[in-house]
């Protein structure tokens, strides 16, 4: 009975752990470009809730952002300059220069350069589940 408690206990301290440090809930993450832009690339899936959760994590854990600070987007859809791998959005914690007027809100389903949310909003799209028609 001893090993089995023993084997559990382990099994469940192995899953809870992350792959890598900079590993955000719902499978993405996250990598720096300089001191206030970063980019979030999926792992597997690629739902948009995800992407703005591993924002708000990285802006608050490395980048020491507070709940009111806003993250715009930089760069929509495009290959990561830090991985090389086909798909990452680009965020920053400064309003990108020139382009068109930030967009503002909760309501978010695109990349726009320069749409924003602060970083609590961005937080509460870690709870949402992706929709899925199968």
């Amino acid at each position: 009975m001893k090993p089995i408690l023993t084997c559990a206990t382990l099994a469940v301290f192995a899953l809870g752990i992350p792959a890598t440090a900079d590993a955000a809930r719902n499978g993405f993450r996250s990598e720096p470009i300089n001191s206030t832009d970063f980019e979030v690339i999926p792992r597997t899936q690629q739902f948009t809730d995800g992407y703005w959760c591993a924002a708000s994590d990285f802006a608050r854990r490395k980048l020491g952002a507070d709940w009111k600070q806003r993250i715009y987007v930089l760069r929509g859809y495009g290959p990561s300059v830090t991985t090389g791998r086909r798909t990452a959005v680009q965020f920053s914690l400064k309003q990108p220069a020139g382009g068109p007027p930030p967009q503002t809100g909760i309501v978010t389903s695109s990349f726009v350069p320069g749409s924003s949310l602060t970083v609590s909003a961005a937080n509460g799209r870690c709870n949402v589940r992706p929709f899925r028609d199968n």
